[in-house]
């Protein structure tokens, strides 16, 4: 199945906002796009492999792990026992980092968030890393579980709201290896929500999120 790029392009920001964007070159990896029916636990895998795309689209040569290749990582590195490999089990922001760190010697910092009524107060800090690093951020929760790509953040220029722009990994497709036969668009994608602005007050309130930000300036990637 070929993969997508850059699937936010086209995507109008919400009314009289200022937006800050990623830059270019992500692949949008999601269930099943490898063949591997990772549906109910492979959702953090692929954020993971999205972040990955576009760290080696940039400067980095290593290719975007497979799943079984993240696990062996995290086995390799202490973090999980041996019989993780060919698991389903979850992983979040924190291996995310770590398989980051591993593979590609780039450090994540963990951004902690108590609860969901706390995200505004962390904008800034989501806002500034856009800015120097420009790389996807890998967001996970405790009750709100579903592993979330964020690749922008809106400003209203008239009021106080504020947006991310939510890559969402749970979109399944059947495997095919004619690249002719996908249906799959950009514009569909879109259209049904898996990428999509949403206001901070959408988020599970009375949840902690830990946001996984990959500290990329220090290659001098951009």
């Amino acid at each position: 199945m070929k993969l997508l790029q850059d699937i936010h392009e086209g995507l109008d920001p919400p009314p009289n906002c200022d937006e800050i964007i990623v830059s270019s070159g992500y692949e949008y990896y999601h269930y099943n796009c490898d063949g591997v029916d990772d549906r109910g636990w492979g959702c953090g895998y692929r954020t993971l492999q999205t972040v990955c795309s576009w760290i080696s689209s940039k400067a980095v040569s290593q290719p975007v792990p497979s799943l079984q290749q993240i696990q062996e990582i995290l086995v390799t590195i202490g973090d999980k026992e041996k019989g993780f490999v060919g698991s389903k089990e979850w992983i979040g922001s924190v291996e995310v980092g770590l398989v980051i760190d591993k593979l590609y010697n780039i450090p994540c910092k963990i951004l902690h968030v108590s609860n969901g009524y706390q995200l505004n107060s962390h904008i800034q800090e989501i806002r500034n890393h856009f800015l120097s690093n420009q790389s996807i951020l890998m967001m996970g929760g405790e009750s709100d579980t579903s592993s979330k790509g964020i690749v922008g953040l809106a400003t209203s220029c008239l009021t106080s709201d504020l947006y991310l722009l939510v890559l969402d990994p749970h979109y399944y497709e059947l495997s095919t290896l004619d690249d002719n036969e996908q249906t799959t668009t950009k514009s569909s994608l879109q259209r049904d929500g898996w990428i999509q602005w949403r206001n901070i007050n959408s988020f599970h309130l009375n949840t902690f999120y830990n946001i996984c930000l990959p500290q990329t300036k220090i290659l001098n990637m951009i």
